[in-house]
């Protein structure tokens, strides 16, 4: 069967993104009050925001979404430390131009998913774009997976995916369609 649609996850595996993250994320974490080491934040790297939030023990929901907030607002500021996987990226515009389906799926949230997509110059080039709020569950569910098959009327036969991350490849293997891994 051939390969209808290419998924590719963003951070860490169409963009690396972590220094940009972590930059945006520490300074959201010094206007609080707190702390980030690097260190800490890549155990960290590919959570939810929430599970990030409870692996490094911040619990009041406030603060919670003062980070996430303040994240958000500072991300863009970093965006020039972000690395594109260009060669990944030309074969996803080079696969869309033959008539392939394109989609991006993150649990990345979305305004930070699309504004960094802009900021490479990249929006366009996918027919579709799902972030963490589009799920219910995070990866390792193959939720995201399933649902950008469900949506462009693709098999998991059909179907590709790029990760990078532990957790996005669990996810790639539960929902059932061909995958690679990629380092960055």
């Amino acid at each position: 069967m051939e390969i209808k649609l290419i998924i590719t996850d963003f951070d860490g595996t169409l963009v690396n993104t972590f220094q940009a993250n972590y930059h945006a994320y520490r300074e959201a974490f010094e206007q609080m009050g707190l702390s980030l080491s690097e260190d800490t934040y890549r155990e960290c790297y590919g959570l939810r925001f929430d599970g990030f939030m409870d692996k490094v023990g911040i619990v009041d929901d406030e603060v919670r979404r003062s980070i996430r907030s303040i994240k958000g607002e500072c991300y863009p500021d970093y965006f020039g430390l972000l690395h594109v996987n260009q060669p990944l990226l030309d074969m996803i515009r080079i696969f869309r131009q033959g008539g392939g389906l394109t989609a991006v799926a993150s649990t990345a949230r979305g305004k930070n998913l699309n504004n960094a997509l802009g900021h490479i110059g990249a929006k366009d080039d996918f027919d579709l774009i799902l972030a963490g709020e589009d799920v219910k569950e995070g990866k390792p569910s193959p939720e995201i997976y399933n649902n950008v098959m469900q949506r462009m009327r693709v098999t998991p036969a059909e179907t590709l995916i790029f990760e990078d991350s532990p957790v996005g490849l669990q996810a790639a293997q539960a929902a059932g369609a061909h995958y690679i891994k990629i380092n960055l």
